[in-house]
């Protein structure tokens, strides 16, 4: 297949254009599959190389406007505006995407969540920060419930409005490391914030947004390649 830089290149989670086929599709996705340290991992607590209290993330989160689309194998929440940020490193990258994967990409201690969603984040130099928070579906109550969300879904005009807050969990306890997007071109470095606990979403919530969607699309556990895993509680 001769190899060529196209941001429509299909690619998917099984067959020909599948997760291991990648690097061979174009020239753009090769270059992206060289990056030493690819991403999902395994996490866990085991395996950690200390507290990263020093690579603490703050949230500087807000009720904004977002746009609901469908790209890249996955149903997305975009903000037209990116009001939404994090501090690292006293370094601003702002809130691009959100969007999710079944099962979950990373695994703790070999174990994979029903849901993770990710939340994307870039800095004014285009460098990629990535919030990784994994769910459980529920029909319990929990927040995502109807009477309790405090999102605002407008269908007509495929427009929603909340707080990105609402994916984070109380307990801000998380796993660190430098890792890369899980998605074509998968490049490499962005650093990972994985929050270890996992939350309660609800089952008509995410029905809602899975509706179409694909069985699954997690790439699968890449190797660590010896890089450090931080622990922060």
């Amino acid at each position: 297949m001769k190899k060529i830089r196209n941001m429509d290149v299909e690619w998917g989670y099984k067959g020909d254009v599948g997760p291991e086929h990648w690097h061979t599709l174009c020239d753009w996705f090769s270059t992206g599959a060289k990056y030493p340290y690819q991403s999902p991992v395994d996490l866990s607590k085991n395996v950690t190389n200390g507290a990263s209290a020093s690579r603490a993330i703050d949230f500087c989160y807000k009720t904004e406007e977002f746009t609901e689309k469908e790209f890249k194998n996955t149903f997305h929440f975009v903000p037209p505006n990116t009001e939404s940020y994090v501090i690292f490193e006293d370094e601003k990258y702002y809130l691009t995407d959100i969007h999710f994967h079944t099962p979950s990409e990373h695994t703790f201690d070999g174990e994979h969540a029903p849901l993770e969603f990710h939340l994307v984040h870039m800095n004014n130099s285009g460098d990629n920060l990535v919030v990784g928070c994994l769910f459980t579906i529920t029909e319990d109550e929990n927040r995502f419930s109807k009477k309790q969300t405090t999102l605002k879904w407008n269908s007509e005009t495929h427009q929603q409005w909340f707080d990105p807050s609402i994916f984070l969990p109380e307990q801000k306890s998380h796993f660190h490391y430098l890792g890369s997007l899980t998605t074509p071109p998968t490049k490499g470095p962005v650093h990972w914030f994985v929050f270890d606990s996992i939350q309660k979403m609800d089952q008509d919530f995410f029905e809602r947004i899975y509706e179409g969607m694909l069985p699954f699309n997690n790439r699968p556990v890449q190797a660590l390649n010896g890089r450090k895993i931080y622990f922060s509680e």
